[in-house]
């Protein structure tokens, strides 16, 4: 008798132009030494996750540069060089990340858990710029 919701934990890079954001997730890639995130992809490569495996499988093959690991629109998987679990993020300017939140909600994602790097900072930033944008189109 229950209503099955959808949900999305994903985590939020965004600034004021697209070019700003992007910016900011490669200097986080560039603070974290290469091996690190070879450790890292091994230790994720031996887990028995379905989901991690297909998590993984995003980075294999590409490059290290923060645009390199763009999936598809402002989703970047840069994330998932170094932690399981939750490894992509959205990354972009205020509009474009809020554009694409619309877009799970149109495929029938209801429920958003929104993060970033370092924590405080981006909270305060999405609440100022983001929260707005999406009360705009009455998501929130």
């Amino acid at each position: 008798g229950r209503t099955l919701r959808f949900g999305l934990r994903v985590h939020v890079f965004a600034a004021p132009t697209d070019d700003e954001a992007w910016a900011h997730v490669e200097r986080l890639l560039e603070e974290i030494p290469k091996e690190a995130i070879e450790r890292a992809q091994l230790q994720m490569a031996a887990y028995e996750s379905v989901g991690q495996s297909r998590q993984t499988g995003l980075v294999k093959g590409r490059g290290r540069r923060a645009r390199e690991l763009e999936v598809s629109a402002n989703l970047w998987a840069g994330v998932g060089l170094v932690r399981g679990g939750a490894g992509t993020a959205l990354v972009g300017s205020y509009e474009h990340v809020a554009q694409r939140i619309e877009e799970y909600y149109q495929l029938g994602v209801e429920c958003f858990v929104l993060s970033g790097f370092p924590h405080l900072e981006e909270a305060i930033h999405q609440g100022a710029e983001l929260l707005p944008l999406l009360r705009r189109i009455g998501r929130t």
